[in-house]
């Protein structure tokens, strides 16, 4: 699985959108600095993925997600690649007895499919919208991790690389 965290909050960014000809489309924008945080790690192989918001990117969020993890696949064993953030390599991690950490290299993105889970999330529940309270961000988040997640096959044509999917 292929793991990630992602930022969500009520700064947004007016994006391109589609008018009648002759129209012109008015987007609202906004600047207050409160965030809260999805969690996912999602496989290439079949599109199952599991994911959490929670308050913060630190260490004890990053015990819940692999925990949940683990939780959610007792019977597997995991290898979940993930990038080097500093919650991702500290000692106090506790990474469950089925799950492997693979390490990605530094500043690379690019090789980590997650980051397209985030592109589609921000682009089909996120653009041009402004929300009134923390509570509304994270219900629009959890309405757009669930729609993903119930759609996993969704999810493979984001994640699967075709080399990635040549490797297994």
């Amino acid at each position: 699985m292929f793991q990630d965290e992602a930022r969500f909050g009520r700064i947004n960014e007016p994006k391109r959108c589609w008018a009648a000809p002759g129209d012109r489309p008015q987007v609202k924008a906004q600047l207050v600095r409160e965030f809260t945080y999805a969690y996912s790690a999602t496989s290439p192989k079949d599109g199952q993925s599991v994911s959490l918001i929670l308050p913060d990117a630190n260490t004890q969020c990053m015990n819940l997600h692999l925990a949940e993890i683990s939780k959610r696949f007792p019977e597997e064993e995991i290898i979940v690649v993930m990038d080097g953030a500093g919650w991702h390599k500290s000692k106090a991690l506790k990474v469950p007895h089925n799950l492997h950490p693979l390490r990605l290299p530094p500043y690379c993105p690019d090789l980590n499919p997650q980051e397209n889970v985030w592109k589609v999330l921000r682009e089909d529940w996120f653009d041009n919208l402004v929300f009134s309270s923390m509570q509304a961000v994270e219900d629009r988040l959890e309405q757009g991790l669930k729609a993903q997640g119930d759609h996993p096959e969704n999810l493979k044509s984001v994640v699967a690389y075709p080399w990635l999917i040549e490797l297994l």
